[in-house]
């Protein structure tokens, strides 16, 4: 295990094949094992799980050809996936999760607190994948400075999928904050001729919230993957009341979310490790 490692939350839902599907497409574009990780309570048999989690290895191996690994650890869901992810310095973690629907509406804000804190990047999934391969990507940007560290993930993912890049900037009227999101734009437009990337450049139109008009852009494009920053030092009014983030993690259009929290050293990650 370690940086070639995918890791897949396992809590035997179908939420958690639609994970195992994600993973199963970048693991075999980018040459990576992939794990496994359910989470124990103080109550559970370790033993029984153990057994219950060996058909589903059977099974993917048989599936999709990959067999992957088993990781059993006792904690909380909201410490344990991303300290296990940090330790053996996963490449990605990929997570099934509802959408913000009725009384599952918490469930958008779980998804975050598990996020928020990890230092390697989760994909947040509702669905299967809808394409064999990564099309097309969403990349919003605006006047956070933050906004710059999705870039290498992003610029791996394009050169492995060949996809294209939506960058889609937010259309502000104040001249700092403009000012800032160009050059956030600037910055990200030299990365990527350098690398030679198809992108595109789309200025929101809408009225509609920042959040709202991605997650409206990304359903018109069709796109396979929104690209987005966590809040640096999220608090608990944030998960009461709805962060940015958690709206797009359960977007309704169920298209899947790579989230980057940020960080210090990101300029001296490649992305993926083959």
């Amino acid at each position: 295990m370690g940086t070639s490692t995918i890791l897949v939350t396992w809590d035997f839902t179908v939420l958690s094949e639609y994970a195992l599907e994600h993973a199963v497409r970048i693991a075999k574009m980018v040459n990576n094992d992939i794990q496994l990780i359910h989470i124990l309570d103080k109550k559970s048999d370790h033993r029984q799980i153990m057994d219950k989690m060996l058909p589903e290895i059977d099974k993917s191996e048989k599936k999709y050809g990959i067999r992957p690994g088993i990781i059993l650890k006792e904690g909380s869901i909201f410490t344990t996936i991303s300290e296990v992810a940090n330790n053996i310095q996963a490449n990605l973690v990929v997570m099934g999760t509802h959408g913000i629907h009725g009384i599952q509406k918490i469930t958008g804000s779980w998804a975050l607190k598990v996020i928020v804190g990890s230092k390697v990047p989760f994909l947040v999934v509702q669905s299967p994948p809808s394409n064999a391969y990564l099309k097309k990507i969403v990349f919003p940007i605006d006047f956070q400075n933050e906004s710059k560290e999705k870039l290498p993930w992003i610029i791996y993912l394009a050169q492995y999928y060949r996809s294209e890049i939506l960058v889609f900037r937010s259309n502000l009227q104040d001249e700092g904050l403009k000012t800032k999101v160009n050059q956030n734009l600037l910055f990200l437009k030299k990365a990527l001729d350098a690398k030679g990337i198809n992108y595109s450049i789309h200025t929101s139109q809408s009225k509609a919230s920042f959040a709202q008009a991605s997650m409206d852009f990304a359903r018109e494009q069709n796109a396979d993957l929104i690209a987005i920053m966590t809040t640096k030092n999220i608090g608990f009014t944030d998960y009461v009341f709805g962060a940015v983030e958690q709206q797009i993690i359960a977007n309704p259009y169920k298209i899947p979310v790579m989230c980057v929290n940020p960080r210090e050293d990101i300029y001296k990650l490649g992305g993926f490790s083959k």
